[in-house]
């Protein structure tokens, strides 16, 4: 029988990816989202959200339940990914390279199906296909992300061997440290350290400690729920105050630096140029990421913190 759908247990590995938040947030590079990943970019959601009276999301405000979560993750699988996987892959494909190829589609887009991992796929050669899949695609915003970089050699191992690996997005305090530090909860503990709240060492331990920083990290962000759970909008949030800071010193310095040198070659005021070079790359980083700013604002004013 030729495999046309996802299994449960590959819409449980996805979900160990993609986490369930039921409020609407801002992911990483500031695209809102709900659910399990789900966004108005996909043509599957909007209809499904439009189906529940939705047609914008909203971060911190746009919300639904489980069962809605639910309802549309099943129709946006049905009417998005899993006729891509099937129009592009060869009909032998197993549960699990279906279960597989399905998760990397639905975090990269349909269009990853006219990819190099795919094409090594449709040759037959399934060792190169899983091992490309598990050393690509794993970036966001320029940036090598741990988390990416673990899902795609998850994604990769569940298509070569049928292993299915659940865990990644939600990340929950333990009495013990875990044998190897979890780079996505090190990665927490550098932004919550630079951002002022103590989660102890830095070592990859969802501790006690970290879980405290993580807490006092949410209060300060009412549109985030202060659970101690290092979940996906939690994470976003923290990658987007850390995004705001490095941009702002490195676009600003950099437009300087460039533009004032290339006045100064020509003869020009580079000093007045150079400033305001500045002056308009760290507007842009400002509108960029004024929903870090504004919360900044009002947390300073005492007023409550929105998104």
């Amino acid at each position: 029988m030729t495999i046309t759908t996802t299994s449960l247990r590959g819409r449980a590995f996805m979900r160990g990816h993609e986490g369930n938040p039921l409020t609407c947030y801002l992911d990483p590079v500031g695209i809102p989202t709900i659910g399990t990943g789900f966004t108005m970019r996909s043509a599957a959601v909007r209809a499904a959200l439009k189906r529940l009276g939705i047609t914008k999301l909203v971060p911190g405000k746009t919300k639904i339940t489980a069962e809605q979560s639910d309802a549309i993750f099943a129709a946006v699988l049905a009417d998005e990914f899993e006729p891509a996987v099937v129009a592009s892959s060869p009909k032998s494909r197993t549960q699990h390279q279906m279960d597989a190829a399905v998760s990397a589609i639905y975090n990269l887009g349909a269009c990853a199906m006219q990819w190099t991992w795919a094409d090594l796929w449709r040759a037959g050669d399934i060792k190169g296909a899983a091992a490309y899949l598990g050393s690509h695609y794993n970036t966001a915003d320029g940036k090598k992300l741990p988390g990416l970089v673990r899902r795609r050699k998850e994604e990769a191992e569940l298509f070569l061997n049928g292993r299915y690996t659940m865990g990644g997005a939600v990340k929950e305090a333990t009495p013990k440290p875990p044998r190897k530090p979890d780079a996505v909860v090190k990665e927490a503990q550098e932004i919550l350290t630079s951002k002022g709240f103590n989660p102890g060492a830095i070592d990859g331990w969802m501790g006690e400690k970290t879980r405290e920083a993580i807490v006092a990290y949410q209060k300060a962000h009412p549109h985030l729920e202060a659970d101690g759970i290092l979940g996906p909008a939690t994470l976003s949030q923290l990658r987007r105050d850390a995004a705001a800071l490095r941009d702002a010193v490195t676009k600003g310095a950099g437009s300087a630096v460039g533009s004032g040198a290339l006045a100064f070659m020509a003869g020009l005021p580079w000093g007045w140029i150079a400033l305001g070079a500045a002056v308009l790359a760290l507007g842009y980083v400002a509108y960029r990421y004024r929903d870090v700013l504004r919360r900044h604002w009002n947390t300073w004013r005492g007023k409550e913190v929105k998104v």
